[in-house]
């Protein structure tokens, strides 16, 4: 007792031991409050600064209109595909990696005829864990120049809404299998060229590979609970190795979106809180590198357009990202979804 009394007197100064001891609490606690709000005003001054105000990172740090490419996983639909389009767009090649052949060849003749970039695919199915499939990865990426951009966007969820208990085998290793076992295995075939590329170039100054998170995994979602522990575990990973990789000049960031329209997320129309795959791209890529916008409580994380980070702000200010309150909410707002969903497929079973 007596130690924390005097280390109340020390930080409000020597003259509080006037005062008696209740008045002397009341005004360090008021000097803590006071603390704690002006790191508050500061947090939310650099998500505007962030969002709003600084300039977009230039992707010349990357090797962009230098010969360097950029590896995207997921690159043939939805945000995948932005993402291609968008770096190619700013002068990297573009290495696209996704299940469907077809679609990679559309596409890597779209940016190449566009963007004026050159374009390698490979047809890769996440799901399957093949040895083969990463050592194919491998051998493509080490055959490049030089590779500074890792964009890990595969991902899968579940089909609806779903009870834990309810999971079936198949879904649940299926999610694990896309979203974790294979981002880590596609990370490790790729990012020693990453590292050994910005080592060895005189004019690129930085690396950068960039995880799709979500929502789901910042805060724990009921009824998705297997792909929101699997996004989750790829926050605790992508932390870890942003610090292994900052000594070799590599940004490591993961990316967390709310919802976004997309074949995955199932919505189609965007609102100020759903924007379409090439709105939420543009943000990544704009805030990429050190910026944290929206997620400044946590190293190495991004939460780049505009009203995710502003949600994601002051969820964490208020009741707290892993509050019951909003642990609930999700319940709720899952279970609605899950009896709609099931409903539809009533009445398209009896339409057959």
């Amino acid at each position: 007792m007596c130690e924390i009394v005097e280390y109340i007197y020390e930080v409000i100064g020597e003259n509080a031991r006037d005062y008696p001891l209740p008045t002397a609490a009341i005004l360090g606690l008021s000097f803590l409050g006071l603390f704690k709000f002006t790191l508050s005003v500061l947090s939310y001054t650099k998500l505007l600064l962030d969002l709003f105000v600084l300039p977009a990172t230039n992707f010349k740090r990357y090797g962009a209109k230098t010969g360097a490419w950029a590896v995207v996983t997921g690159a043939s639909d939805g945000i995948g595909k932005e993402f291609s389009i968008q770096l190619a767009k700013k002068g990297l090649n573009v290495v696209l990696v996704s299940r469907t052949e077809s679609k990679l060849v559309a596409l890597a003749e779209e940016i190449s005829s566009k963007y004026k970039v050159e374009t390698k695919y490979l047809a890769f199915d996440a799901s399957t864990d093949k040895p083969e499939n990463y050592q194919a990865l491998s051998k493509l990426v080490n055959s490049l120049d030089s590779v500074t951009v890792l964009i890990n966007n595969v991902g899968q969820s579940h089909s609806i809404p779903v009870p834990f208990l309810e999971t079936t085998v198949e879904e649940l290793q299926n999610i694990i299998t896309v979203n974790d076992t294979a981002t880590l295995k596609i990370t490790q075939a790729v990012a020693p060229k990453i590292v050994a590329s910005v080592k060895a170039a005189k004019n690129i100054s930085k690396g950068l590979i960039m995880t799709m998170g979500s929502f789901s995994g910042l805060t724990p979602t009921p009824l998705l609970a297997t792909y929101s522990g699997s996004k989750a575990f790829l926050q605790a990973w992508n932390n870890a190795l942003a610090s292994e990789l900052a000594p070799q000049n590599v940004e490591v960031q993961i990316v967390l979106s709310y919802l976004v329209t997309s074949a995955m997320s199932k919505i189609r129309r965007t609102s100020a809180l759903i924007p379409n795959p090439k709105q939420f791209v543009h943000s990544a890529l704009r805030n990429a590198g050190t910026r944290r916008a929206g997620a400044q409580e946590r190293y190495a994380t991004l939460t780049p357009y505009w009203s995710h980070a502003l949600m994601h702000w002051w969820i964490n200010a208020t009741v707290g990202v892993f509050s019951k309150l909003v642990i609930g909410i999700n319940y709720n707002m899952h279970v609605d979804i899950r009896k709609r969903a099931l409903r539809k497929a009533e009445r398209l079973a009896k339409q057959q």
